[in-house]
């Protein structure tokens, strides 16, 4: 039976390279938390411009995802890469020197779509360098743990650096590793594409982007203003264009995302990526109230929560190998799958016993849960793209990470307006109005009040909110139990049984072993 060729140091040395891009994409997520108030009041932005600038970066990162992913396969991975990281150094030098909100929101957007072609070449060029099942899985788990490290670092890297230097100073950290990627990425990286990827649906790009944006645009506004019917119609205009975007992949000749990827062992992959949403929406729904709780509840300021919620972080890099380990020696995959959402339900668990004062609870429950997402998502990961064909392994990647997406933003619709829901019916009637809809608004409301009064309502506010958590908590439990039976018993028995085709890496001079690669085996079944 052939055996995949196992990486060396080069490869090693290239995923290093790989994951500077990663981080900052991921740290740009939360990069403009504590900057927000300087660029207020330099450019003096309006209300809806001041959203756009936050928003803007993760719409459009979100709609091209998929658009991305499929052209890195037609035009190469480690070319569409180096478009990107050239994309997104030239708009974070301009978002740094903006000089009004028209035109850092436009930046912000052109960073978007450096974003979107960043994150998939990134994990795609892992699953094709790392051609052995185990090196695979360990180099996922770093991917992982990079991105998720990432989010967590973006808000307090702001907050250093504009306490230090002016807010441009939180884009220009993008340049020197933008121009480090274009320079070792031709030396250490080959060139990964499909050898016949066929003509690109021109089409399936405005309607992938249709059934994206109003989808996530609607998810994310109902937690914190309530159920609208602008949202929920936004969210049905963008469940139609989503009905229309998987016709059209069925049926025409030469589709954005192969209706290949969901048949024979593509069922495993399809159960991968459904229960990576999954994995995404806990995630997410408890950072909704993790991040308040700190705050408001605790009365941390935003920096110190930042700093606070940087310590369940300290455990993300040990259980993605613990979880691999298990894996490699003989444990079955979906054991591990299950584990790990089982160990991000006993977070949630934390998070229902905690009252208005319970920092070291709220901070073991969010470690809890998100060390066992890491291991969920770090093994559905390696399934997944283990599951797919070599040469798909830019859409294949980019599915993932826009499922992720859609998890994030279901995980704050659901378990936030469930938590809102609760807040409105336990804060007294006789608290004003902008208390009753939000605990920021409570917060915001005391500073107006006599001491007596504000005290009491404060009080009010964070218990009701406390409850809101709790019940959200059951909840989120009870989905990630559920998840946990469901991937036990679907991916029992799957394997990363490789889907290689040869032809799949373009031969490139920089890279003397992709000669020997071009003959690689068509499949190679390797269990793990």
């Amino acid at each position: 039976m052939p055996t995949n060729p196992r990486a060396t140091r080069k490869e090693w040395t290239a995923l290093a390279v790989l994951m500077l891009p990663l981080l900052l994409v991921s740290m740009d997520v939360s990069v403009l938390y504590f900057a927000i108030p300087e660029v207020s009041a330099d450019l003096r932005p309006s209300g809806a411009q001041q959203l756009w600038i936050f928003d803007i970066y993760a719409f459009v990162l979100a709609g091209l995802l998929m658009t991305m992913g499929s052209l890195g396969d037609r035009i190469g991975r480690r070319r569409l890469l180096m478009f990107g990281a050239l994309a997104f150094g030239a708009a974070s030098l301009t978002a740094a020197y903006a000089n009004s909100a028209e035109l850092l929101i436009a930046a912000r957007a052109v960073l978007g779509i450096g974003g979107a072609t960043l994150m998939p070449s990134t994990l795609a060029l892992v699953r094709n360098m790392f051609r052995d099942a185990g090196q695979r899985a360990k180099a996922i788990g770093i991917w992982q743990a990079v991105m998720v490290a990432g989010i967590a670092l973006g808000s307090v890297l702001s907050g250093v650096l504009v306490e230090h230097f002016w807010w441009g100073s939180v884009f220009l950290v993008n340049l020197p590793a933008m121009v480090l990627l274009l320079v070792l990425a031709p030396v250490l990286i080959p060139e990964f594409k499909d050898p016949e990827p066929g003509r690109f649906d021109l089409l399936s790009v405005p309607l992938s982007m249709a059934a994206v944006l109003p989808l996530v645009w609607g998810l994310k506004e109902i937690p914190t203003e309530g159920v609208r019917v602008s949202y929920v119609a936004s969210i049905a205009v963008g469940l139609a264009f989503a009905a229309l975007f998987v016709h059209r992949q069925r049926t025409t000749t030469a589709p954005m995302i192969s209706p290949e990827l969901f048949r024979g062992r593509g069922r495993v992959f399809g159960a991968a990526v459904s229960l990576h949403l999954v994995s995404s929406l806990a995630m997410m729904g408890s950072a909704y109230f993790t991040t308040q709780y700190l705050q408001s509840v605790l009365g941390k300021s935003a920096l110190e929560a930042a700093l606070w919620s940087l310590l369940p972080s300290l455990l993300i890099g040990v259980t993605a190998p613990v979880a691999t380990a298990l894996v490699q020696r003989g444990m079955d995959r979906a054991h591990v799958v299950a584990a790990g959402f089982t160990l991000s339900a006993c977070g949630y668990a934390l998070l229902f016993l905690t009252g208005t004062d319970s920092l070291w609870l709220v901070l073991a429950g969010a470690g809890v849960l998100a060390c066992g997402a890491v291991v969920v998502g770090s093994q559905l990961t390696d399934l997944a793209l283990g599951a797919a064909p070599a040469e798909k392994a830019g859409t294949a990647s980019s599915l993932l990470e826009t499922g992720q997406e859609f998890g994030g933003a279901m995980g704050m619709a659901l378990l936030g307006s469930i938590g809102n829901a609760v807040y409105r019916n336990q804060i007294p009637d006789w608290a004003p109005a902008q208390a009753r809809e939000t605990l920021g608004g409570a917060v915001a409301a005391a500073h107006h009040l006599p001491a007596r009064t504000a005290d009491a309502l404060l009080t009010s506010a964070r218990e009701a909110f406390t409850g809101g958590m709790h019940v959200a908590a059951l909840t989120g439990a009870a989905i990630l139990v559920a998840a946990a039976t469901l991937a036990a018993s679907a991916l029992r028995g799957a394997d990363t049984g490789e889907n290689e085709t040869p032809g799949g890496l373009e031969k490139h001079p920089a890279h003397p072993a992709s000669e020997n690669r071009l003959t690689e085996a068509k499949s190679s079944p390797s269990g793990v």
